[in-house]
Parts: structure tokens; sequence; C-alpha cells
């Protein structure tokens, strides 16, 4: 199985405190991970890492084997929806076209093979008739649907979503899986940061479990054990079980 993302002895800080430690990792194509751990534990930080947007410490992140820097047009990041402006000016079309953008030269134009791409993405997302609408103006389903429509039309072959089912119902939510899966039987890789435990081994082919340093990887049915889950929440464990969040 090819190797998509390499992560060798990364270590991050933010204004001196430790958020990540010596991570060792490979990401392999065609599979959908789940990166799991409890809040703090550094799963948005290690998206950020491999985008190259934060400063690391020591260590390096490769991308099919090359700098992020070379290869930005084949990663595409879904954020948490709390950190999206949604008063911004935006029809859900605008937004969707938006995933061409890496694909142009500076000052180059949108064609027509960008706007027929755009309207393929809406209709897989069943989101068409909502091309005109503003962006603020929808649902947290239709809102996810609308981001997830613009990696469509990105044509990435490695998608990270972070937190994508805040906010959204449970039809949204399996049609959402759904297509995740999908995708990487055509060979996507994607990695989807997720808090409800209870869906991890439906949901993921395999798992990251997390909390500043790396707990353990691998496949699902093997990696995502009690033991795992115990030593990646520590004293969380208790409020998980009261939550539901680990299941029945």
């Amino acid at each position: 199985m090819e190797t998509v993302i390499s992560i060798n002895g990364l270590s991050v800080s933010y204004e001196r405190k430790r958020v990540l430690t010596n991570i060792y990792l490979e990401i392999e194509a065609g599979k959908v991970y789940g990166l799991i751990g409890p809040n703090g534990a550094g799963k948005s930080t290690l998206f950020k890492a491999i985008l190259g947007l934060v400063d690391t410490n020591s260590g390096n992140v490769s991308v099919m084997g090359k700098p992020i820097e070379k290869m930005r047009k084949q990663l595409v990041y879904v954020p948490q929806t709390s950190e999206v402006d949604w008063n911004f000016p935006a029809t859900v079309f605008d937004i969707v076209l938006m995933g061409r953008y890496p694909h142009k030269k500076l000052f180059q134009k949108l064609d027509q093979h960008d706007h027929e791409l755009a309207i393929e993405a809406l209709n897989k997302l069943g989101i068409e008739h909502l091309k005109e609408r503003q962006i603020g103006e929808l649902s947290g389903g239709q809102q996810q649907r609308v981001f997830l429509a613009r990696t469509l039309c990105q044509g990435a072959d490695i998608f990270l979503l972070d937190e994508p089912f805040v906010g959204v119902d449970i039809t949204t939510e399996e049609k959402i899986i759904d297509l995740l899966k999908e995708l990487s039987q055509q060979g996507k890789t994607i990695l989807v940061i997720h808090h409800d435990l209870s869906s991890v081994t439906e949901y993921f082919d395999r798992v990251i479990l997390l909390n500043q340093r790396l707990i353990a990887a691998g496949d699902t049915d093997i990696t995502f054990t009690e033991e795992n889950i115990a030593i990646t929440y520590r004293s969380q464990l208790p409020i998980l079980h009261q939550t539901g969040l680990l299941g029945k």
C-alpha cells in the first residue's frame, strides 16, 4: 500500500507549551482514518502541521515523498464550522468554485470546465438547488455539504476533515460517511477528526489515537481497544461512559 503522508519525529509547541511530542506516523492511500483523542490532544494541530500552517520544534512531514509546499493541490482541508465566517458575502456556488483556484495561475479566470465541475460536485452532495443561497443562510448540515462539495471540486487526493459531523443531522452524517467511503474506494485518502467513539468501528478503516503523543495507530478492529482508549482519554474515561460516547 502506498504511503501518502509520512510524519517523522514531529513536535509542536505553542507559547512554550508542548502540544505534540515526537510523532511518527505513516498514512496510506485509499483508507478512511479516524483521528481520535480528547480536547487539547493536538488533533487539529496535527492537521495544521501536515498542511504546513504551524511552526514545528522538530521533525518533518512529507506528502507523497515531497514537501507540502510542492503538493498543496493534492490536499484539501475542511475546518471546524466554528472557524468559518458565515457572514462572508458569498453564495454556495462561489464557495464550491473556490476549489478550482489551486489549479489556476495568478489572475487566471475560471472557465466553463471549472463551472461544470462545481455543478457536478453540488449534485453529488444533493445541494445543487442551494447554489445561489448565501452560505450563512444554510443549516449546519447544508453548510458541511457545501464544504465537502468544494473539496470534490478541487479534485484532491487527500482530505483532512476537522469534526465534519458536528451540528449535522443523522441523515447528513450518513450521507457524508458514505461519500467518504466511496472516495476511499477510488484511492482517495481521508483523515477525519472525530469525537463520537460509539461510531468509530463503523466509520473508519483505521484509527489514530492521539493525546499529545501517539498512543496507537492501525486497523480499527485491532487498534480501537478498551486499553488504548483508556490510555488516550485517561481521567476523562468516566465522563465518556456517562455521556454514552463510548456506546452501550
